[in-house]
């Protein structure tokens, strides 16, 4: 019989809810809360009387919900944003709270450095120049400690990402580790979602909070991680690649269906957008007759395209899900927890 009553919150949709349930130890009566007021939590701890509060991402854990669960033995953040829940009410009713890194948002996270290092550096167009090389560039000399030709062909329209201002659109957990990589390249961070965090998050992150207009004005290079919505569904259009600011670049690994790509095509021909990297597509396997595919067949376009595989073969499944009870199962069996939070 499942003896541990536990609540899992959660606004991912269906099918990310099915893996986390098939995922879940056996010993665990697990109930869903899909995108529910924090009124509904309260009272769902308050009547099922939960040993493990699960939150996936994001969801406020007040001081009422810690208190309203006698038997709460943890709570456990799936993610690494902890700034929504109540540190101290859990600390001074005694349960513990972990946090857990997700692994395939990290590795989106590092793909979308790898986009904006591509297009800043215009790695495509130089990769080009090495393999198209020709007499045209004078004759080889064998190199040595004293003998080399630094740009020999004279490349140029290279930039620097230190000092630059990156704006991150939907700052979500591939956000906030993206946040972090930036730090060491000395980058101004500002970020735009539906609601701003607390002041000691955005210190902790070092980022800023900006208005979309602001962000946008602002940018050197602008990264859009929103996730699907009637409402971001081709938000990024003509009006947001006008708002950028002039020769900046823009760098997309959020939902496929946010980019408006004739948009994003004419922006990048007018010579607005200085780069375009894009790893989702409206249509999936990418249409030969993409806007973004013809411009990237030029090989000298600084347009980095990618095949939807920012988390690469690292797939979602029920034996990667599995993992994210890990401090479950170490309560269960009397084992030390893991990313304890505020202890």
């Amino acid at each position: 019989m499942n003896a541990h009553r536990t609540i899992f919150v959660t606004t991912r949709p269906p099918v990310h809810q099915r893996l986390a349930l098939e995922a879940a130890p056996d010993e665990l009566d697990v109930t869903m809360l899909v995108s529910p007021t924090p009124e509904e939590v309260e009272r769902a701890i308050s009547e099922l009387d939960p040993t493990f509060l699960i939150s996936e991402r994001t969801g406020v854990v007040t001081e009422a919900m810690i208190k309203a669960g006698p038997h709460l033995r943890l709570v456990q953040r799936l993610g690494s944003q902890v700034h929504d829940i109540d540190l101290d009410a859990a600390r001074a009713m005694g349960v513990p709270v972990c946090s857990w890194p997700l692994p395939h948002l990290a590795m989106v996270a590092e793909h979308v450095m790898m986009q904006i290092l591509s297009v800043v550096k215009r790695s495509r167009p130089a990769s080009t120049v090495v393999v198209e090389a020709s007499d045209r560039w004078g004759e080889p000399k064998r190199c040595d400690a004293d003998t080399f030709a630094i740009n020999w062909s004279g490349f140029g329209g290279v930039r620097q990402i230190r000092g630059s201002t990156v704006g991150i659109v939907g700052f979500g957990e591939v956000g906030t580790v993206l946040a972090g990589l930036l730090q060491p390249f000395g980058c101004s961070v500002l970020y735009n979602r539906r609601t701003r965090l607390p002041a000691t998050a955005e210190d902790r992150l070092d980022v800023r909070y900006a208005d979309l207009d602001a962000l946008l004005e602002h940018s050197d290079i602008v990264v859009v991680l929103l996730p699907h919505s009637p409402e971001t569904e081709g938000s990024v259009d003509a009006s947001f690649i006008d708002r950028m600011r002039p020769r900046s670049f823009l760098v997309s690994s959020g939902a496929s269906t946010i980019l408006d790509e004739d948009a994003v095509a004419a922006g990048y021909v007018s010579g607005h957008l200085a780069g375009i990297a894009a790893d989702g597509f409206r249509s999936e396997p990418v249409r030969p007759d993409n806007p973004l595919v013809t411009l990237a067949a030029d090989p000298g376009a600084n347009v980095v395209l990618t095949p939807h595989s920012a988390q690469a073969d690292l797939v979602l499944d029920v034996a990667l899900r599995r993992r994210e009870f890990t401090n479950v199962r170490s309560l269960l069996d009397g084992d030390p927890l893991r990313h304890r939070v505020g202890a």
